[in-house]
């Protein structure tokens, strides 16, 4: 029997799960629309905690004060990656003058990105109560309190990195471990919520072996995740060929992304493969309502979905939408592989004597 205090967490946990899925979805919107840099500033849009609507509500001589303000930030944040040995990253960072380039207001995106902070703070709060939460397994399951409480030093960091990224006018390296980071805080947040849904049930117990499935999933987790740092690579080149074009023709981007755009549509037919491989270990060893075959039966739908955006991003020019779904079913492919081995590692073998 689960005391209600441990079901209110893994409630909570599981809001918290949707609605960082959610954030990165938004963030997905933010990137495909080019609002990243909507709110020039931060955690304020245009020093107000309501965002203009229209160029006359905008701060007096805003340009000239933002601008300031990115430089000085951005000198901290280059003796950081001094700090830490990054001596020529942070050379690049103070040399990189595309950093200091206003950009004009747009209602829509200002809105669009303060939206996507909006989703950030209610994921914050969602955070906090599950790391409050968490307390009901102080004496029975302390690792589900300390990771609980560690998520919300991640996304603290997080938040930071974030002002980082509207400082450094999403300088691309930033961009990617901004959204590494989401995956850690996403994949602690899993981890929490299975824990604490199986830590009074036991474990099942199959005729086969599973060590292979086990292996192969773990590889299957790795490539997805140099998958998705390879495809926030390619989604960097197209905001600089985009802006490159002032956002015109569109359906030639594709064409001018490069070898990296390559790399990214190789790497997705070993993804493939290896998801199908994962799903027929699957079946093959589980059978009628369990989770692990559940799992891979849901996961196979979002894979057949992620191919999908694939090629209309490959073949109708990268439309928006389009974008967004990839970003967002890419996270929920790797949420789902990670949940699956979570499951399978409980797994247990039925040993005959």
């Amino acid at each position: 029997m689960i005391a209600k205090s441990e079901n209110r967490f893994i409630r909570i946990n599981l809001i918290t799960i949707i609605a960082t899925l959610v954030v990165i979805l938004a963030g997905g919107i933010v990137r495909s629309t080019g609002s990243g840099m909507g709110c020039p500033d931060w955690p304020k849009c245009f020093d107000q905690y309501i965002p203009p609507t229209s160029a006359s509500q905008l701060p007096a001589d805003y340009e000239t004060k933002y601008i300031e303000g990115r430089k000085k930030k951005n000198e901290k944040f280059a003796k950081y990656l001094e700090s830490m040995g990054k001596h020529q990253l942070a050379d690049s960072l103070r040399k990189d003058k595309s950093i200091l380039v206003h950009e004009e207001f747009n209602a829509a995106k200002t809105w669009t990105e303060y939206v996507n902070r909006l989703a950030g703070a209610l994921l914050g709060i969602f955070l906090l109560l599950t790391a409050i939460y968490s307390f009901a397994y102080k004496k029975t399951a302390k690792r589900i309190v300390v990771l609980s409480w560690l998520n919300i030093i991640v996304v603290g960091y997080q938040a930071w990195l974030g002002s980082i990224v509207v400082s450094t006018n999403l300088t691309q390296w930033v961009v990617t471990v901004h959204m590494l980071l989401a995956l850690v805080i996403l994949g602690i947040a899993i981890y929490t919520y299975n824990y604490a849904k199986q830590l009074h049930k036991e474990p099942s117990v199959i005729m086969y072996r599973i060590a292979w499935l086990k292996g192969f999933l773990l590889f299957t987790i790795v490539i997805s995740i140099l998958q998705i740092i390879l495809g926030t690579e390619v989604r960097e080149a197209v905001d600089s060929i985009a802006k490159s074009l002032q956002y015109n023709g569109r359906n030639t981007w594709v064409s001018k992304i490069g070898s990296v755009f390559s790399y990214h549509r190789d790497l997705a037919v070993l993804v493939g493969i290896s998801n199908f491989i994962v799903y027929k270990m699957v079946i093959d060893r589980f059978s009628g309502k369990a989770w692990p075959l559940i799992t891979a039966n849901y996961l196979m739908v979002v894979l057949l979905v992620q191919i999908a955006s694939g090629f209309l991003l490959s073949y109708l020019g990268l439309p928006p939408y389009a974008q967004a779904i990839h970003i967002l079913f890419s996270t929920m492919m790797f949420s789902l592989q990670y949940y699956l081995y979570l499951l399978v590692y409980r797994t247990k073998t039925y040993k005959t004597t």
